[in-house]
């Protein structure tokens, strides 16, 4: 239905739909932001934590779509997996390599250094990065995926995230002024989130009809725009973030997302399988998603990150491209 409707606009319909979905995604963003900092300063949860249980809860909406939507036609589960690993290799490299190498620009001597409350923040961040890594690896040892598998997913997720709230909740109550405040700003986060998740899906859409117009062959399309539009909600808040120098709010979202992605979205898509899923098709998928993990620890673990860890980063996104590509070559 909403593809007959980017049709029927042609060329130029969709030019300026591309125009206005990219001003929302950047004024959305704005919005989530600044928001997220808000709630961030009132609640005391600090910033990671707010990016991890937040931003990233609702930036993973095109994956979760994606999972539904696989429920609906079994054989589509394999789109659905590759993708939630895929995400995770994108939003780690990519995306967290780019803020990196922003970051390092704006700091002093191209290094930036962890204060001690961010320090502790990160460290929260450890066990959904062991997550995202172990539970690919633990699949693949076992050697398939079903709905069982599926619920315990879930269950983690609803697990980690009640215990990270309890955990990093401020002990001191809030006046009924200051918690009409938090719900304020929380809803107008939820609604800068919406507008980038919404944006991103209508520069996707707009942006595939105009290179099919072009002559770009399906395929390509499907691997560049399509699979790149799942983490552009991602990289429109990490760069905005990073640029008003948030990148606690970054950390959290990316580590946020690939733990959302391995738990809660990998969960709903293995749960509405009535069968079971190899997964040993994934194995190059998995040991990339977890070299590039692990590369994250080592960086967080550090207490600071410059531009050779964002250079890092991308080099391991550029190998993961080629590496890809080179496999679907005959």
């Amino acid at each position: 239905m909403l593809k007959a409707i980017f049709e029927s606009l042609g060329l130029i319909g969709n030019a300026i739909i591309l125009l206005v979905g990219m001003l929302t995604l950047d004024k959305s963003s704005d919005l989530t932001i600044d928001n997220s900092v808000r709630v961030a300063e009132v609640t005391g949860l600090g910033k990671t934590t707010i990016g991890f249980l937040l931003i990233a809860s609702f930036t993973t909406l095109p994956e979760l779509s994606v999972s539904i939507f696989s429920t609906m036609d079994p054989e589509a589960i394999g789109i659905a997996i590759g993708n939630v690993l895929g995400s995770n290799i994108v939003n780690v490299c990519l995306i967290l390599g780019l803020c990196i190498l922003i970051l390092s620009l704006r700091s002093r001597g191209g290094t930036y250094r962890f204060s001690n409350a961010t320090t502790r923040e990160v460290k929260d961040l450890y066990f959904g990065l062991f997550t995202a890594s172990l539970i690919p690896l633990a699949l693949i040892y076992i050697g398939y995926a079903s709905s069982i598998i599926g619920a315990i997913l879930i269950t983690v997720f609803v697990f980690h995230n009640i215990q990270m709230i309890r955990s990093r909740r401020s002990r001191e109550a809030y006046s009924s002024g200051e918690k009409g405040e938090v719900a304020r700003h929380i809803l107008l986060t939820l609604l800068g989130v919406a507008g980038v998740v919404a944006s991103a899906y209508f520069i996707v859409e707009s942006a595939s009809y105009i290179a099919g117009e072009l002559g770009v062959p399906r395929v390509v399309i499907g691997a560049t725009i399509v699979a790149f539009g799942t983490s552009l909600p991602e990289l429109a808040n990490g760069i905005n973030a990073t640029r008003k120098g948030h990148i606690e709010l970054v950390l959290g979202n990316i580590v946020g997302s690939g733990f959302v992605n391995i738990t809660l979205i990998l969960g709903v898509a293995l749960i509405g399988g009535p069968f079971r899923v190899s997964m040993a098709a994934y194995s190059s998928l998995v040991i990339f998603s977890i070299m590039a993990n692990l590369l994250l620890w080592y960086f967080l673990s550090g207490e600071r990150i410059g531009w050779r860890e964002g250079v890092i980063l991308l080099f391991m996104y550029a190998l993961f491209i080629v590496t890809s590509f080179g496999a679907q070559q005959p």
